[in-house]
């Protein structure tokens, strides 16, 4: 896993409220291009740290997902190698705990 340090963490962030949110109010929020957020949905989506939600099939709609507010809570321990590891133990933890 390849997360933008910090953009990707900043985009996580804010969706970790729960609410559903779009590249448009998150560019505003994070004083971030919007064209470079909408670059970086599809792959955080990749990732499953977020997934796009209706109403409407091209809304632009993100939501965080288990993943994603994992990997908030790893933030820390970031890096190139074994993150994706790190989270999917950190959730067996969350289940198990």
């Amino acid at each position: 896993m390849r997360l933008t340090s910090p953009t990707d963490f900043e985009i996580l962030e804010a969706l970790a409220d729960g609410n559903r949110n779009n590249a448009a109010n998150l560019s505003y929020e994070l004083d971030k291009n919007r064209s470079y957020i909408n670059t970086r949905f599809p792959v955080l989506a990749e990732y499953d740290l977020v997934e796009r939600v209706g109403p409407a099939p091209n809304s632009g709609l993100y939501e965080i997902t288990d993943r994603g507010c994992a990997a908030v809570a790893l933030r820390e321990q970031y890096d190139d190698g074994n993150f994706d590891v790190l989270i999917d133990d950190y959730l067996d933890g969350v289940r198990d705990g």
